[in-house]
C-alpha cells in the first residue's frame, strides 16, 4: 500500500503525536498520550522523567508529577524500563506480575522468608523504604550488592503487591497495594490478545506509525502476537499500513496532521520517548545517537550527557550539559553541531529559538545563568563567549 503522507509529514506527525505540537492540559493527560515516562537516576542536571515532561509543558514543576502520583492518577511500574504509567493501564500490568507470581525471574532469587518479613513490617508501620531495613552483614552499595530487605521490596513491587507511595530524596517509599491502588480500577488480567492490542494502541497513540519491532521493543515473548492482532486490526480496517526501506508500518486510517511546525529548538532528553528506539530515529530522521553516560572518558565524541537538539523538525546537533546548582550556572560543557548544519554562518532563526530553548531549561534547572563552554561552530562560540544571564 502506499503512503499517504510524505516522509516529513510522518515527522510531523510522530512529533505532534508526542506532544511535541502543542501543550496538555495536565502531567497526566501527558503520561497518557505518551503511555509512559522513564525514570531515571542521573542527576548532573534535573532528572528525565522531569525532563521529558518540561519538553512538552514549559510551565511543569516536579511538584505535578508528585500531585498526580499521590492522587492516583498515574503509577511507578515498569515498561520497557522503570516508568510511570496511566492509572487508567493499571490492568496491563497485571500479566507481568502475575508472570513473577508463578515463578517468573525478575533480577533476583526471591528470599521468601524475608518478603514475609517485609511485608509484615510494611502491613503494621505503615509504608517504608529500603533505608528504613538495618543491614549489617557485609558491604553494600553497588546494584548487585543490594541488602535482602531492598531485593525483597522490589520483588514484592514487581508482583504487584506493593505498589510506591511517593519517593523521598529519589527512594522508593514502598505501601500495601490495597492501601494505595485507587476504588473503582479494573484488576481484571488482560489476556494475550488484550494485551497485544494494548501495546498496538498506545504506540500508535503515541508515535502515530510503528512496526510490529518497534511495538514490541523490549518485551520477551510478545513479537508474535503483535503480529497476529496488526493483521487482524487491519483486516477488520482498524489499521491501516505502508512500507518504508523494506518495513511495513501501521497506522490508523483516520491520522489527520493538525499541528504545524513552529521556528522552536527542543533539548531532548537522552531517554526521551522521541529519541528511545535509536533504530528508528535513524532511519527517520537520519540522527544517530546514543547516550555516553556508559561510555568511559576517554572514548566519548560528545561528552557525557549530551541532549538531543532538534530544531524544527530536524536534529541538529547535541549539547552535552551540567547544572552548578549551588552558583546557579548551567554549563553546555560541548555543543556539537552536525555536519552542513549553519556551513555558511549563523541562522539567526535558530540562534533566538535555541536561546530561548536554553533558557528555559535553564530556570527548569533552578539556574539563572549559562555559559556555553566549547562548540564545534566558530559563529556560536563566538556569540555566546560570555555568560548568558537569563
Amino acid at each position: 500500500m502506499s503512503s499517504p503522507f510524505s516522509p516529513r509529514e510522518w515527522l510531523q506527525l510522530n512529533m505532534q503525536q508526542q506532544g511535541l505540537l502543542h501543550i496538555e492540559a495536565s502531567v497526566p493527560a501527558l503520561i497518557s498520550r505518551l503511555s509512559y515516562v522513564q525514570i531515571d537516576s542521573i542527576n548532573v542536571v534535573e532528572r528525565a522523567h522531569h525532563h521529558v515532561l518540561h519538553s512538552r509543558m514549559p510551565q511543569y514543576q516536579s511538584s505535578m508529577l508528585d500531585t498526580a502520583l499521590a492522587r492516583g492518577e498515574i503509577f511507578e511500574y515498569w515498561s520497557h524500563a522503570a516508568a510511570y504509567l496511566p492509572m487508567a493501564d493499571y490492568r496491563f500490568s497485571l500479566q507481568r506480575k502475575q508472570q513473577l507470581q508463578n515463578g517468573g525471574k525478575h533480577w533476583f532469587e526471591p528470599d521468601d522468608k524475608v518478603m514475609q518479613e517485609v511485608r509484615a513490617r510494611i502491613l503494621t508501620e505503615g509504608p517504608l523504604k529500603a533505608s528504613d531495613f538495618e543491614h549489617t552483614e557485609g558491604k553494600n552499595g553497588a546494584w548487585w550488592d543490594w541488602k535482602p530487605a531492598k531485593k525483597a521490596l522490589e520483588q514484592l513491587f514487581m508482583r504487584g503487591e506493593l505498589m510506591v507511595v511517593r519517593r523521598e530524596k529519589f527512594q522508593k517509599l514502598y505501601d500495601l497495594t490495597e492501601r494505595v491502588l485507587p476504588k473503582g480500577i479494573n484488576i481484571e488480567v488482560p489476556t494475550e490478545i488484550e494485551f497485544a492490542r494494548h501495546l498496538i494502541a498506545r504506540y500508535l497513540d503515541a508515535h502515530a506509525f510503528g512496526s510490529a519491532a518497534q511495538i514490541a521493543y523490549l518485551r520477551k515473548g510478545i513479537k508474535a502476537n503483535v503480529n497476529a492482532q496488526l493483521a487482524a486490526m487491519q483486516s477488520e480496517g482498524e489499521l491501516a499500513s505502508f512500507k518504508a526501506e523494506g518495513q511495513w508500518y501501521f497506522y490508523r486510517p483516520e491520522l489527520q496532521l493538525t499541528s504545524a511546525i513552529p521556528n522552536q529548538v527542543w533539548l531532548l532528553n537522552p531517554f526521551d520517548n522521541l529519541l528511545i528506539q535509536r533504530q528508528r530515529l535513524k532511519q527517520w530522521f537520519d540522527f544517530d545517537y546514543q547516550i555516553e553516560v556508559y561510555v568511559p572518558a576517554e572514548k566519548r565524541q560528545y561528552g557525557y550527557y549530551s541532549l538531543a537538539i532538534l530544531w524544527r523538525d530536524r536534529f541538529v546537533g547535541r549539547v552535552d550539559v551540567k547544572a552548578e546548582r549551588q552558583t546557579g550556572l548551567l554549563l553546555l560543557q560541548q555543543l556539537t553541531l552536525e555536519e552542513g548544519v549553519m556551513v555558511n554562518g549563523l541562522d539567526e532563526d535558530f540562534c533566538a529559538a535555541f536561546d530561548i530553548a536554553v533558557s528555559e531549561y535553564a530556570r527548569f534547572n533552578g539556574c539563572d545563568r549559562w555559559k556555553l563552554v566549547k562548540a564545534n561552530h566558530k559563529g556560536l562560540k563566538q556569540k555566546y563567549a560570555r555568560q548568558q544571564k537569563l
